[in-house]
């Protein structure tokens, strides 16, 4: 009798968990479109309250053509007025026309630049996930050795320069000397190559500081001793218990590694002329197309939305601590 009451409670401990932890990820989804939300809705104010409009620079165009094409994007109404009937097309899935293009949805723009934005920055962030995780564990397995010193040394000139100073001078380097890869383009695998690398190497060089640290800490944890001292092998040591507890922090770090992806892929985009979203931010802001630089704001709010929501569920379950 005793045992099947403790089966029970534990089956409602289990259960009670369960639930805490689901409204718990509830609660943060919550909290992240309110937050996408007030994002939208602050990007929406600042671009209309900018000084300029997509029509300025149409100096031959009659006065009365432009009253019409203010007419047409609802651009004579005020301001909560545009802000309402820009949320009732958000809410139908339609960004609305392209100043820009004026014979394009934003919708059909963003869809075709998305593919490439995200191939980038995805082979950009695989590349700093796992290349961090063997330069930072090799630096903290030879910690204060020659190849560690070199190591951190070359991570931390990655951190230092700028997006915009390592794309030119890759193109300089290794498409005008050398000549062995594109210097612009789509398309091609080779083509690839020095984007990936130009948006990669500061969240590599940031990620592998951080498992380095991360290891150091792990190598030296209690749990790591009473693990050596029943005897486990290495190879189980660093599969079992150091990987985990370097996962963590790492985990944690794809936020803000993300931002600097979307930050960074508007530079890299423009230097090597990829047709993504970066270059539709920097253009459409560039020429006062608010429903371009909006939906771009959108897109990738809810990106991070989304990531940020299963970054959040995959800590939780790697550590129960979390829940």
């Amino acid at each position: 009798m005793g045992q099947r009451r403790a089966i029970a409670i534990d089956d409602i401990t289990g259960c009670a968990m369960k639930s805490a932890h689901g409204r718990q990820l509830a609660g943060r989804l919550l909290e992240a479109l309110l937050t996408l939300w007030l994002l939208l809705s602050l990007c929406f104010v600042l671009l209309r309250l900018a000084p300029g409009g997509p029509f300025d620079a149409e100096r031959s165009v009659p006065d009365e053509v432009l009253v019409a094409l203010n007419a047409q994007y609802h651009l004579d109404q005020p301001i909560w007025q545009q802000y309402l009937h820009w949320l009732g097309e958000l809410a139908r899935g339609d960004l609305g026309p392209s100043f820009q293009y004026p014979d394009h949805r934003v919708t059909t723009l963003l869809a075709e630049a998305l593919p490439v934005t995200a191939m980038t920055g995805g082979a950009a962030l695989l590349m700093a996930v796992l290349g961090g995780l063997g330069i930072g564990m090799l630096s903290a397995h030879h910690h204060g050795g020659r190849l560690d010193r070199i190591l951190m040394s070359i991570s931390g000139l990655g951190l230092a320069l700028p997006k915009y100073v390592v794309a030119p001078l890759m193109v300089l380097l290794f498409a005008v000397w050398l000549r062995w890869l594109p210097a612009a383009g789509w398309g091609e695998p080779a083509q690839w190559v020095l984007p990936v690398l130009a948006l990669s190497l500061p969240n590599l060089a940031a990620s592998s500081r951080l498992v380095r640290a991360a290891t150091l800490d792990a190598l030296h944890s209690d749990a790591l001793r009473a693990a050596r001292a029943r005897g486990l092998s290495t190879h189980r040591l660093w599969l079992a218990h150091i990987l985990p507890l370097v996962a963590l922090p790492l985990l944690a770090w794809l936020s803000p590694a993300m931002i600097n992806l979307v930050s960074g892929s508007a530079v890299v985009e423009q230097i090597f002329s990829l047709p993504g979203m970066g270059r539709y931010f920097v253009q459409g802001a560039l020429n006062r197309d608010y429903t371009l630089v909006m939906g771009v704001v959108a897109v990738v709010g809810v990106a991070i939305v989304l990531i940020n929501t299963l970054v959040d569920a995959l800590r939780a379950w790697i550590d129960p601590r979390l829940r």
